[in-house]
């Protein structure tokens, strides 16, 4: 199996929250940066995004979510 196929070499990913409930992907040799928490999803960049694409489906803030009066 080459390097591309079975993902060596490639540069790891976490999916991060906030507390407003957004997500993003980040470096995983890199300290979660203040205001985040990494989610114990990892991958490469596009496998990462694939779970935030799933799982994200309200773009709206969560303050936003409960000032509407919604969960």
């Amino acid at each position: 199996m080459t390097e591309e196929a079975n993902g060596a070499g490639e540069q790891q990913f976490v999916v991060v929250i906030n507390d407003e409930e957004q997500y993003s992907v980040w470096a995983a040799e890199r300290p979660v940066p203040a205001g985040w928490r990494a989610l114990e999803i990892s991958g490469t960049r596009q496998e990462c995004l694939a779970h935030i694409g799933t799982v994200w489906t309200d773009m709206r803030p969560r303050s936003l979510r409960v000032a509407m009066g919604e969960s």
